[in-house]
């Protein structure tokens, strides 16, 4: 690394605007997201062998990365966590019973923020979710308003520790490139602790009271906005002959209203309210979930998935009891009886007991299998016996039919079938049902062995007994073996897309160190806006790097920014220490967009949120966060 005077002279160089080049239009494609993090990345490497600045041989080498293998195996062990309910006994005592507003959301935010620092981000909201929605309904507060406190306290959480965030294990791999150690795992904690500690406390006490209401305190259920429905007019239906505008009429005191109608598979948007239905029509209905039921009951209408083709059966959905939760309803025929794929026969006693079909709200979690495919695509009938009821996406209205509309991250599913059944596929697509406990029956035994297995490993780490990548590897295998993670599920539990992510940066990052571009953009920060005080380009790195984390991916930020964190800390003649630290801060500090962080993604279809929502609490938790961090970096890594 060259040093002041010699960055101050040195020239720029075809390879250098090469990379530099390569870098600003990765970014770019990141920023539009076009296409998948992943796939920029592997075009970004592919760019650089192509120009000269990666060695062919070189160039897949990021796979062998210790920080790549160390966060595929965090995956893997959060995992075993995730599945095996090792963290239901510990909600069930951090979480107060009854308590206060505030004193709840300080439980929840802080046992999220601890999950966080020991296990994937997503996992640990994925697990708090649904405790996430109950306690706001037994504060008679708007679901958003502690989902986002506890989608950013989760965030918070992961700055803590080595393993917290892919950014910090990326971060400790590019230090290790200067001649240093890699960073421990409890090295992040002086700084992690002291910015989590205060954005958990200001978000628990202050920040929620920021967060949009989108829902009137005290009402059953949770806000999941509108679901567009597909449901047929049958016949002798006494909707047949009627006016659309007759309908829509109709349906006013239920919120609902007719946003398009199919006929003779031709989908006509907007249908006159002139416009006579007919049998066999389909009718696109927007509703609340709570409302579908009444929807299709007073209009006498069928949903075009309740049954298979070739049933006869006329449904209409009703709710057990007096409950409106859509996740606990049956789907019923006239007569009370549950529906089933064969013709009942009430009177032959070697019958079978009727399995119970259930409808339960799913959310597609970022990253699913889900993603980019329709429910034609996944065959959903043939697999697993269930049925795509409706679709709610915040904020945008599908103009494709039901079963052809391509799901998205944070879609909520209405899905129709055994519980079972909806479980399994819930399993097998990274969906998480929006009620308590649905789909995972924990076991005693692999709560212990899946939570010793963790500890074992994070000590082994901890304590320098064995590299973090070696000892994480050994937490895999074990987990294999005893069962707690089976071996058919450890593929399925890693996120491949960050996981090539990573790879695939790793070369390109040092391309931009072996040519010398990271000198050139760290000149740039030090002669034009920094001036050569070390503090400012501190405090220039940290919220370049939040600004980036808001509008990309958080692990391609940190690989793009430790280069130019390590060459400015080398113009200035002192340490990276204090400067690759900003990189992990400023990477785990995506509160302004639904995009920066897959945790804010995962809330933006329950909360009812909106893109520009998040800016109003992010916002000043992103403020707290520079006014904390940088005193903080500068006393526990000091320049």
């Amino acid at each position: 690394m060259p040093d002041g005077l010699a960055l101050e002279s040195m020239a720029v160089t075809s390879e250098q605007m090469l990379v530099v080049g390569i870098l600003a239009a990765s970014v770019g494609m990141f920023l539009w997201g076009r296409w998948r993090h992943d796939m920029v990345a592997v075009g970004a490497l592919l760019a650089c062998v192509v120009g000269g600045a990666v060695l062919p041989a070189e160039a897949f080498s990021g796979f062998g990365h210790p920080a790549v293998i160390t966060v595929a195996c965090v995956l893997v062990l959060s995992h075993g966590l995730q599945t095996s309910g090792a963290v239901d006994g510990l909600v069930r005592l951090v979480l107060p019973a009854r308590a206060g507003r505030v004193t709840s959301l300080l439980a929840l935010l802080g046992l999220g923020a601890l999950l966080s620092g020991f296990m994937n981000n997503v996992g640990a909201m994925a697990l708090l979710m649904p405790v996430a929605i109950q306690l706001a309904r037994r504060l008679e507060l708007a679901p958003g308003q502690v989902l986002m406190p506890l989608a950013f306290g989760t965030i918070l959480g992961g700055m803590t520790t080595l393993i917290g965030t892919p950014p910090n294990m990326i971060v400790s791999g590019f230090r290790a490139q200067v001649g240093e150690a890699s960073f421990g795992m409890f090295d992040f904690a002086p700084v992690g602790l002291g910015v989590a500690s205060a954005g958990v406390v200001f978000v628990a006490w202050v920040g929620w009271r920021l967060v949009p209401a989108r829902r009137q305190t005290g009402m059953e259920g949770f806000d999941s906005g509108a679901y567009l429905t597909e449901a047929r007019l049958i016949d002798g239906s006494s909707s047949d002959g009627k006016t659309l505008g007759a309908l829509e009429c109709a349906l006013d005191a239920s919120g609902a209203q007719i946003v398009g109608l199919v006929r003779n598979d031709t989908r006509i948007v907007a249908p006159s309210p002139s416009r006579r239905l007919r049998a066999g029509d389909i009718l696109v209905i927007e509703a609340e979930a709570e409302a579908l039921a009444g929807v299709l009951s007073s209009l006498q209408l069928k949903l075009e998935e309740s049954v298979r083709p070739g049933s006869s059966a006329e449904s209409a959905i009703q709710v057990d009891g007096n409950r409106s939760d859509p996740a606990s309803a049956r789907v019923e025929d006239s007569s009370g009886q549950a529906l089933e794929d064969a013709p009942a026969d009430q009177d032959d006693p070697t019958r079978p007991e009727l399995t119970e079909v259930v409808l339960m709200e799913l959310v597609v979690l970022p990253g699913s299998s889900l993603s980019g495919r329709s429910a034609s695509d996944i065959l959903l009938r043939t697999r697993y016996g269930i049925n795509l009821l409706a679709l709610s996406r915040q904020g945008r209205r599908s103009t494709t039919r039901l079963r052809d509309t391509r799901l998205a991250s944070g879609d909520l599913l209405l899905m129709q079938g055994p519980a079972d059944a909806i479980g399994q596929f819930a399993s097998d697509n990274a969906c998480v049902p929006l009620a308590e406990r649905e789909l995972r029956i924990p076991s005693l035994r692999k709560a212990w062995t899946a939570s010793i297995i963790m500890v074992l490993a994070v000590g082994g780490a901890a304590f320098g007994l064995l590299p973090a990548s070696i000892s994480f590897a050994m937490g895999v295998l074990a987990s294999m073996v005893l069962r707690t993670v089976p071996a058919r599920a450890v593929y399925g539990a890693i996120d491949w897309p960050v996981i090539v992510l990573l790879a695939a940066l790793i070369p390109v990052a040092g391309a931009m160190a072996s040519t010398g571009a990271a000198d050139l953009i760290a000149r740039v920060i030090l002669d034009h806006l920094a001036q050569g005080h070390a503090v400012t380009a501190l405090v220039l790195i940290l919220l370049v790097t939040m600004f980036l984390s808001d509008l990309m991916n958080n692990a391609a930020t940190a690989a793009v920014m430790c280069p130019i964190a390590i060459g400015t800390a080398s113009g200035l003649g002192v340490g990276p220490d204090a400067f690759l630290m900003a990189v992990a801060i400023g990477a785990s500090c995506a509160f302004l967009t639904p995009i920066g962080h897959q945790n804010n993604t995962l809330i933006l279809g329950p909360g009812g949120f909106r893109f520009g929502d998040y800016w109003r609490l992010g916002l000043p938790l992103e403020l707290l966060v520079v006014l904390v961090s940088v005193p903080m970096l500068l006393l526990v890594w000091p320049l």
